[in-house]
């Protein structure tokens, strides 16, 4: 894969985490972080970025977690 469209990848998700600190409700942001973080994942790999990796993967289970968390609120208050 050439550098530049892995830059691109990288930079995709660059776009998206910033989005995700532009919308409203913990949810919301939550799910685009989590689709951020999962394109960085991608990113560290195609780069051999081990740090990239760990810390992206984390986010990943923590963003999933918290939706998840949310969801069951949202279902008990209805």
């Amino acid at each position: 894969m050439s550098p530049f469209l892995i830059d691109c990848i990288g930079y995709g998700g660059l776009v998206i985490n910033l989005y995700s600190m532009s919308t409203k409700g913990e949810d919301k942001l939550r799910l685009i972080s989590l689709i951020a973080n999962a394109i960085y994942i991608v990113y560290g790999v195609l780069i051999s970025a081990i740090p990239i990796i760990v810390g992206c993967t984390i986010a990943v289970f923590l963003h999933g977690y918290h939706l998840r968390r949310l969801n069951i609120k949202k279902n008990c208050n209805d």
